[in-house]
């Protein structure tokens, strides 16, 4: 059910000026598909739906196009993955190593990661260093990494 009134939801934005929540609910209603707002609004955030302004001037809901950040964040996140060997922390360091040649490539994974408390990274061939803001920072990213493999 949810896929097809994702699937709905997405064929009346393209179709007409969705302004607000209940006028997609109500465009929903006509379709023969019934929802409560707080399922409509779990949809739009599920679909990342936005709020575009239009040529009259007016906002309307658009569906947020992929980016190609999300798919390069999925291929450095697998870079990342493959190419770690093991990894530690001492106090507000990681220290990652690699496959040989690797860690700059480990690196490049984790600076376009938009990580929290990540002041910078070094690499060499096969092992890189992560400087994060405090402690709990680098406790915080290592439980992360552990969550990749």
């Amino acid at each position: 059910m949810k896929p097809g009134r994702q699937n709905l939801i997405l064929e009346i934005i393209s179709e007409q000026s969705i302004e607000t929540q209940h006028q997609l609910l109500e465009a929903l209603t006509e379709r023969g598909v019934k929802s409560t707002q707080a399922t409509l609004s779990r949809d739009i955030k599920d679909m990342r739906l936005v709020k575009e302004l239009g040529n009259d001037g007016k906002y309307r809901y658009v569906s947020a196009a992929k980016t190609e950040t999300e798919d390069f964040d999925k291929r450095l996140k697998k870079i990342f993955k493959e190419s770690v060997i093991s990894y530690d922390v001492a106090q507000n360091l990681l220290v990652i190593k690699t496959l040989p040649g690797l860690a700059p490539a480990a690196c490049s994974a984790i600076d376009a990661m938009d990580i929290n408390g990540l002041v910078g990274t070094l690499a060499g061939d096969d092992t890189a260093f992560l400087a994060m803001r405090d402690n709990e920072y680098a406790m915080k990213l290592y439980h992360e990494i552990e969550m990749l493999f």
